[in-house]
């Protein structure tokens, strides 16, 4: 091959990323690219650290997305009409990538001011950090009536799925407090058990009890001296905790995730109790019950007029 052949495949990656924004737009992501490889050049001369090719096409990615953005959902096909509600919209629509994509379409509006193409940069002002707050998704009502009954009722369910698919619906307990729970932590009389950091036993329900129970007779069942209570194959002969990876693939049969039933209970109780009596339940520090706090109020809870 060519020596070259790396440098040819890149260009053809940038030129499909250039040609798939909109035509009105396209002039100035064109020279947006060539400003970038311009400046890689400049970098390589210097003796600095030149932007990679992965680099300059992610960048580029992200105008293609812009540019699609502002046509089809805005109905804009000029830079000059780009307001910072439409650069809001645009970020919204991928929370995790924020950061990044506002760099560059800070990178991108800087140059576009230098050429004139805008008077005014719609990316002043904003913060390249979101505010913190819950943005995981929960169970509706029926979703956790019916993960409920398939864990208290269904004897072909494994007895490992019951237990953190209960734990964590009724008690808000992670996979951790729940991957690193000893038979030493279950106060049989009490029926309550100790869970993580938490500064009391967890009293349980009669269907938690079962659950636990069955787990508990799931476990003799193998003859094990593991002094925890979910063992697995991996685990029987010695003394370890399950793996993280068990305990994130446990539930895939019920289709909801850990932490998504764990978030359920949690967003339930802070918003209906108080956070700081809810993070000293569960042994967490204050700011991290409020992550969970709602930014409205429902409106069913407000007093009749």
């Amino acid at each position: 091959m060519p020596t070259d052949h790396s440098a040819q495949l890149a260009r053809g990656r940038r030129q499909r990323r250039i040609d798939a924004v909109p035509e009105p737009l396209r002039p100035a992501v064109t020279g947006f690219a060539d400003s970038l490889l311009r400046a890689r050049e400049r970098a390589r001369r210097a003796g600095t650290r030149p932007r990679s090719d992965q680099t300059i096409e992610a960048a580029l990615a992200t105008m293609r997305d812009l540019g699609l953005f502002l046509n089809a959902e805005r109905g804009k096909n000029d830079w000059a009409t780009v307001h910072v509600d439409d650069v809001k919209a645009f970020l919204a629509a991928l929370p995790r990538a924020r950061k990044r994509r506002l760099t560059v379409l800070r990178q991108f509006f800087r140059f576009a001011r230098t050429h004139r193409t805008v008077l005014v940069d719609p990316t002043t002002g904003l913060a390249g950090k979101d505010p913190k707050g819950f943005r995981g998704r929960t169970l509706t009502l029926d979703q956790q009536r019916s993960v409920f009954r398939r864990w208290t009722t269904d004897p072909a369910v494994h007895p490992h799925e019951s237990l953190v698919g209960i734990l964590a619906l009724l008690h808000g307990a992670s996979s951790r407090e729940t991957r690193f729970l000893r038979c030493s932590d279950i106060e049989h009389r009490r029926q309550a058990v100790w869970l993580g950091n938490r500064p009391n036993p967890v009293p349980l329900d009669p269907a938690s009890w079962a659950v636990l129970t069955r787990c508990l007779a799931h476990r003799d069942r193998q003859s094990t001296a593991n002094p925890h209570v979910i063992v697995t194959k991996g685990t029987k002969a010695g003394h370890a905790q399950a793996s993280t990876a068990y305990l994130s693939h446990v539930l895939d049969d019920c289709g909801y995730s850990p932490r998504m039933i764990r978030s359920t209970r949690l967003v339930d109780l802070v918003n209906t109790l108080d956070p700081k009596l809810v993070a000293a339940a569960f042994g967490l520090d204050p700011q991290t019950a409020l992550i969970y706090l709602a930014d409205y109020v429902d409106a069913g809870r407000l007093p009749n007029p």
